[in-house]
């Protein structure tokens, strides 16, 4: 009997083309990346941070920093994890070779990219996991908010792979639980949260579903029990011997690292820091403000409208700014004071204000605004008048981080049904989406507790998004295309 030779059709294009898109994805985001290597190196502000940190690490096996005489201070305003994977790189490519972190940041999103695709096959339902697959390794590869940050020497792009990690591991343990899952995710989540202090919300968000699948294992109670403790114990022990290092130099419990990124005894101003809370809102304000205060001028002018309520207020800024301006750029006491009572009228005079809605507007400005602050734009994009080429590109950049935030829901709320052979129609839906939406909910919960919005603090989530997403088109294209059959057969 002869085989069908549309059959046969069928099964070459499995074979040839499967692999075929794998490789045109992964050429696709290589090319990308390179690119913006080439076009927008970016070697500066905290990537000199952590290159310093790193060199000191190599030479003086010292966690410190070198002041502009040469003087090592030890510090704590870092967690270890990227200064070890930079001194790493240079270990490995040579002091100083920034663009040697960048190609290993690289390879290290390209493997994420799969990782991403492998947990969006295992997630998807069985009529999907193949599609899902491809899909989101296509949407991972290609996506330039990530790609960007491919090629700077920031912690971003390991805290995304680590993510991927993460997700990929915990989605095989549940299918099949053995140690080299399990030991991979608890690599995942402890270098997630020694890379940044947030990180430590992977293992909070996606620990508890991997507890919960054990219900659901066959493995023997004793193994598991073993698997755990020496899981916990593993990821305690850096944290351990981190805070142990910062109270022996230091005398304090640090477990992580400190909010506002100081050493012990240095002044976070708390004055200063609640009333920028009171008004700053947009990227714009964190790049002009923020970051440039204390130590650089002072400019009223950048302020925005909602900084002030009356007059009365503009005067008091106006004369602290002044003040400050002739401090050599630094505050004192008494005018962080000052600027503290300054914040504590304007928090009663509009509570909501300050409690609810500038939160929320921090948020949606981290999660809305085009991705451009790596590119050469102003930060005035919007105004056409301008630089209507930049604009339009910006308007351009949105869209494209509105159609993932799309995708991504997609794959949440779409919802078809289907039926294969031997198993009961059952509502289509991803696995884990519950724990994805939980990290994205409690990232975006902390977000709000931030001074001064940066819209790559939410490009932790794109990785749930990249597998959401992926699984999204694959569902439509499915169902669009069942559709079809239906009215032909009709």
């Amino acid at each position: 009997m002869e085989a069908d030779p549309e059959s046969q059709s069928t099964a070459w294009r499995r074979r040839i083309g499967a692999p075929l898109s794998v490789a045109l994805a992964l050429a696709g985001g290589a090319w990308l990346r390179l690119w913006m290597l080439k076009a927008f190196p970016q070697v500066n502000g905290d990537t000199l941070v952590y290159g310093n940190l790193a060199k000191n690490l190599l030479l003086h096996g010292r966690f410190a920093l070198t002041d502009g005489s040469g003087v090592l201070h030890e510090t704590l305003i870092r967690l270890p994890g990227y200064p070890l994977f930079v001194a790493l790189c240079f270990r490995l490519f040579g002091v100083d070779n920034y663009n040697a972190v960048a190609y290993a940041q690289i390879g290290l999103e390209l493997a994420g990219c799969l990782l991403l695709a492998g947990f969006a096959r295992r997630i998807a339902s069985p009529a999907l996991g193949r599609g899902a697959a491809l899909c989101t390794l296509w949407l991972a590869a290609l996506c330039p908010f990530t790609a960007v940050y491919a090629v700077a020497p920031l912690t971003e792009t390991p805290t995304l792979f680590v993510i991927a990690l993460a997700l990929w591991a915990l989605a095989r343990f549940d299918a099949r639980p053995g140690w080299g899952s399990a030991l991979a995710f608890t690599f995942a989540v402890s270098f997630a949260a020694l890379l940044r202090p947030d990180g430590a919300l992977v293992g909070v968000a996606l620990a508890p579903a991997l507890v919960m699948g054990l219900r659901r294992s066959a493995v023997p109670t004793g193994k598991l029990a073993r698997m755990g403790v020496v899981c916990v114990l593993l990821a305690l022990v850096p944290f351990a011997a981190w805070t142990a290092r910062n109270w022996r130099v230091f005398h304090v419990f640090e477990p992580l690292a400190p909010r506002y990124a100081t050493d012990p005894g240095e002044d976070i101003h708390p004055g200063w820091q609640r009333w920028v809370k009171t008004w700053c809102l947009d990227f714009v304000s964190t790049y002009d403000i923020y970051w440039n205060v204390p130590g650089e001028s002072f400019d009223v002018g950048k302020l925005p409208g909602r900084a002030f309520d009356t007059p009365a207020e503009y005067a008091e800024t106006a004369a602290l700014a002044a003040e400050y301006n002739d401090n050599g750029q630094d505050f004192t006491p008494d005018m962080d004071g000052r600027f503290a009572r300054l914040a504590e009228a304007r928090v009663e005079a509009h509570p909501l204000r300050y409690y609810v809605w500038l939160p929320l507007g921090r948020m949606a400005d981290m999660w809305l605004r085009p991705r451009v602050e790596n590119l050469p734009i102003d930060l005035d994009w919007w105004v056409y008048a301008h630089h209507n080429a930049e604009t339009r590109f910006s308007w351009a950049y949105a869209g494209l981080n509105a159609a993932y935030l799309l995708l991504g829901l997609a794959g949440l709320c779409f919802r078809p049904r289907f039926s294969t052979p031997g198993t009961k129609t059952r509502p289509w839906g991803p696995r884990f989406w519950v724990w994805m939406v939980a990290y994205m909910a409690m990232r975006s919960a902390l977000l709000m507790t931030v001074e001064a919005p940066e819209a790559r603090y939410t490009l932790e989530c794109f990785p749930m998004l990249f597998a959401l997403g992926g699984i999204g088109i694959c569902g439509m294209v499915r169902k669009v295309t069942g559709a079809r059959e239906q009215v032909k057969r009709e």
